[in-house]
């Protein structure tokens, strides 16, 4: 797996991580610099460990399911990117607006499953762990800064269509796994 197809996979998984931001930044009475950084720190931190652990649990099936492993990546992909656009079409739930301990560990984990089913993906690819999960979290972290900000400033709208965004390109990512597995497309 290439720079671009990492960089893209980060995208798409940062989109749930940039949703709950945007949420948190509506409900955030007043917004300090150091909340939306902290809020960064929280998603960036689990969606880059989730799929390092994702990719150990991998690597212990990974022979066993050689011969399946691009079927498994793409349905693992399918199913987190419809999920996220399901979610996508509901409406918004109540996003508490502290950036307390309490409130914040608890949606990180949330939005960092799928960073874990990811990581089992990755150990059936070639792709360099560190840096793919080193990339997942600095854009995860940069866009929830950001999804903060934005949230806080310019309304929920941002929410929908980050989710959907993200869940097609992890449906698409998943695809072209399987087409190029396949010897469909080169």
């Amino acid at each position: 797996m290439g720079l671009w197809e990492i960089v893209v996979i980060a995208l798409g998984l940062s989109m749930d991580a940039f949703a709950v931001s945007v949420c948190k930044g509506l409900s955030a009475r007043s917004l300090k610099p150091k909340q939306a950084i902290l809020c960064g720190l929280y998603f960036g931190g689990f969606q880059g460990a989730m799929p390092i652990f994702g990719f150990l649990l991998g690597a212990r099936f990974q022979e066993s399911l050689n011969r399946i492993d691009h079927w498994i990546v793409f349905l693992l992909l399918l199913v987190i990117g419809g999920q996220m656009i399901r979610e996508s079409r509901c409406e918004a739930t109540g996003v508490d607006g502290s950036f307390s301990v309490e409130a914040m560990l608890p949606l990180a984990v949330a939005t960092s499953v799928d960073a874990f089913a990811v990581g089992v993906t990755f150990a059936f690819l070639e792709v360099d762990i560190l840096l793919a999960a080193g990339m997942i979290a600095v854009t995860t972290c940069i866009l929830s800064v950001l999804g903060v900000w934005l949230g806080h400033y310019f309304g929920s709208p941002w929410r929908s269509r980050a989710e959907l965004m993200g869940g097609c390109v992890l449906i698409l990512m998943g695809l072209k796994i399987l087409l190029v597995d396949l010897g469909i497309i080169g």
